[in-house]
């Protein structure tokens, strides 16, 4: 792929990544409740589960691709209604604060890391929406498979940064996320960007 296009995807994985989720409020609660101590098992738990997502959603996806124009464009149709989908609700969002997932007991860092893994790994809304993202960056005419790996690469290495920026400033995040001007902009900010994003997938022509 070319550069602009592998730039173009860390900028629009940059933005998504920033929109808090069920991983994010998962990291900034225990970041907030064991520190420092938190910090390593939280972010190796994002990077792991992010790619266990991704790697359930590349398993048939790279050969369904690359082996038929059909399917290409039946993927990237459902992708994008998807994505659609997400941004009209994201849209429609409230902006109650957001209550923040209870610590517990953790005891150690294994189960620190063991629970933010299984909250990323297995949320499929995540495993659909990676299904959805990815084709909109491919060139069809290149190698499809690698493409994706370089993406989903790429995605993982921006999750776990971004999972360290939260991690070190939860206090401000959680500050942040309690506020609910903040929650509107970030309702209207990702629903925009998704529903753009969607658009994008529905009306791309296929080279």
């Amino acid at each position: 792929m070319s550069l602009e296009t592998w730039l173009a995807f860390v900028g629009a994985s940059a933005l998504l990544l920033m929109l808090p989720g069920p991983t994010i409020l998962t990291v900034i609660s225990y970041s907030l409740t064991h520190g420092k101590r938190a910090r390593l098992p939280l972010v190796l738990a994002v990077a792991l589960g992010d790619s266990t997502a991704l790697a359930l959603s590349l398993l048939g996806l790279g050969a369904l691709l690359a082996a038929s124009a059909f399917w290409f464009t039946v993927v990237k149709t459902i992708g994008g209604l998807y994505l659609l989908y997400l941004g009209f609700k994201l849209l429609r969002a409230g902006v109650s604060p957001a209550a923040l997932p209870q610590a517990g007991a953790a005891g150690s860092r294994w189960k620190l890391f063991a629970n933010t893994y299984l909250v990323t790994a297995l949320n499929p809304k995540g495993i659909i929406f990676f299904v959805a993202f990815l084709p909109q960056f491919i060139d069809p005419a290149g190698d499809v498979t690698r493409q994706l790996w370089t993406l989903s690469a790429t995605f993982v290495t921006c999750a776990g940064i971004n999972a360290a920026a939260y991690a070190l400033f939860a206090g401000s995040a959680r500050r942040l996320l309690a506020s609910p001007r903040a929650q509107r902009g970030f309702n209207l900010g990702g629903g925009t960007l998704l529903s753009a994003a969607g658009i994008w997938a529905l009306l791309a022509r296929r080279a």
